[in-house]
């Protein structure tokens, strides 16, 4: 008899994928600008560190937000106190507006309904053991976030369907696709319970149009199957075309609201990973109520609810912070793409997100999987960058890559990008392949004084020559 649960033991975590094999190179040799400039650089952690200067900044304006400030004490044992699992009631509605507000205020939510999860990971497990049974299942739109597999399945018993896309109309989801994966899961007895998509697109970094919504909408209204909506990139909007809720979508439908369910945190959208502040938000009041019974298990600190009740409510900071986080990304994301375009590599156009979905179908040998998995070991152990492969997130076309851009600050950038140019120059002047050359050198000493940082754009963080080594991600919350 084993000591550990089935649960506890079973596979479904996912650490042993490309997608957190990746992390663990990063983790036993993190790049520093000066105390480690030849480590891997950090490019498969989706994290917003753009403006943390403009909540550093609010902070030092409005020290009572915080319990613990001469200014803010005096709340410090009602808030110390409070363990009601409906949450602050200030709280619930500074989420609500804020949610609104990211939507273009043209939908508004219900305060009663906020349910808090253990960031989004917590609210996605959350509200599949609301809908779901173990050995039910998901139809899940490729390519996906890797730890989906972990989120919806790992304790829940959960299986994912697989909902194949492909990049001849821009990874689109079609219905076609969405019977084919739907009657297939019939065939094989699989109880299909819903559907989950992520809007905007985490790895894509696009937004679905409003005739793909509504689409959705009527397959899942058709088969009498949920519909649950991971929105936790909305405010991470940069450029047309606009992101379009499923709330507001369903206004314009006749369709039965108990079968839709938002999944939304700020962790993207604010940048606040660690505050672990995860939001269920149902239009069925049933899972409201069991949603809400589960969340005693994963409830935000009555201190982060009071403290993000104050800021939220800022609707000045509010306006001023969804403005500048929207400049601040494009303009990284510009930066990327351009320098990307000038060695040969394209990627998905995008518009949201905190990552490119990259092209490198033209640097394998051959059009596979180890193909690929050649070229990725390559790019994080020779070239020292940890991208993360498209197969981790079930993509069937060898070749893509997600890379992310938002972590880390503009001297990083600049040697991560100088990394790929010297990597993709060099493989054209050998006349080898890039995916199979088992000895790379960036041959290239990198100056830390080879861009200056704008410093009306950005401050560095976490990879500031004056910060600490980097933690690592392993031992980071996950969203």
């Amino acid at each position: 008899m084993g000591v550990l649960s089935k649960i506890a033991t079973n596979n479904r975590h996912g650490e042993d994928s490309p997608y957190f094999e990746g992390w663990k190179a990063f983790d036993r040799n993190p790049f520093h600008l000066t105390q480690n400039p030849q480590g891997v650089i950090q490019m498969g952690l989706a994290e917003n560190q753009l403006c943390f200067d403009l909540i550093e900044d609010w902070i030092r304006k409005n020290p009572y937000a915080s319990i613990c400030t001469a200014e803010g004490v005096g709340e410090f044992k009602d808030i110390a106190n409070f363990q009601d699992y409906h949450g602050l009631p200030e709280f619930r509605q500074a989420v609500a507006n804020f949610m609104g507000r990211v939507r273009g205020g043209r939908v508004t939510f219900d305060p009663d309904r906020i349910v808090m999860g253990g960031g989004a990971t917590g609210a996605n497990e959350q509200i599949i053991f609301c809908l779901a049974d173990p050995g039910d299942a998901f139809l899940v739109p490729t390519p996906y976030y890797p730890a989906f597999d972990r989120d919806l399945g790992w304790r829940t018993g959960v299986e994912i369907v697989p909902v194949h896309c492909d990049s001849s109309n821009k990874f689109r989801i079609t219905r076609a696709a969405l019977e084919e994966a739907y009657e297939k899961a019939r065939e094989a007895n699989i109880n299909v319970k819903g559907l989950i998509i992520t809007n905007p697109s985490n790895p894509l970094g696009i937004t679905l149009d409003r005739d793909t919504l509504k689409s959705l909408v009527s397959f899942v209204n058709e088969k009498n199957i949920h519909l649950v909506c991971d929105e936790i990139y909305a405010a991470t909007l940069f450029c047309s075309p606009k992101f379009i809720s499923i709330a507001e979508v369903i206004q314009e439908m006749d369709c039965n609201h108990d079968l839709i369910h938002i999944v939304y945190s700020l962790s993207k959208d604010m940048g606040l990973p660690g505050f672990r502040v995860g939001i269920v938000y149902s239009y069925n009041d049933e899972v409201v109520s069991c949603g809400r019974k589960m969340s005693s298990f994963g409830l935000v600190s009555s201190q982060t609810q009071f403290f993000l009740a104050s800021m939220l409510s800022d609707d000045e900071f509010v306006e001023k912070f969804l403005a500048e986080s929207s400049k601040r990304l494009v303009k990284r994301y510009h930066i990327f793409t351009k320098r990307l375009e000038q060695v040969g590599i394209n990627c998905l156009k995008g518009n949201a997100g905190l990552f490119l979905w990259m092209d490198l179908r033209h640097l394998l040998p051959q059009k596979t999987l180890e193909a690929e998995m050649k070229l990725w070991h390559t790019i994080v152990n020779n070239v020292k960058l940890n991208v993360s492969p498209g197969s981790s997130f079930r993509c069937q076309e060898p070749g893509w890559f997600r890379v992310c851009f938002a972590n880390m600050d503009d001297e990083t950038v600049d040697i991560a990008l100088k990394r790929i140019e010297a990597f993709v120059s060099q493989g054209k002047e050998g006349g080898e392949n890039t995916a199979t050359r088992k000895h790379w050198q960036p041959n290239l000493r990198l100056s830390l004084k080879s861009r200056k940082c704008d410093q009306g754009v950005l401050t560095p963080h976490m990879m500031s020559p004056h910060s600490p080594m980097p933690k690592s991600p392993l031992v980071l919350a996950r969203t």
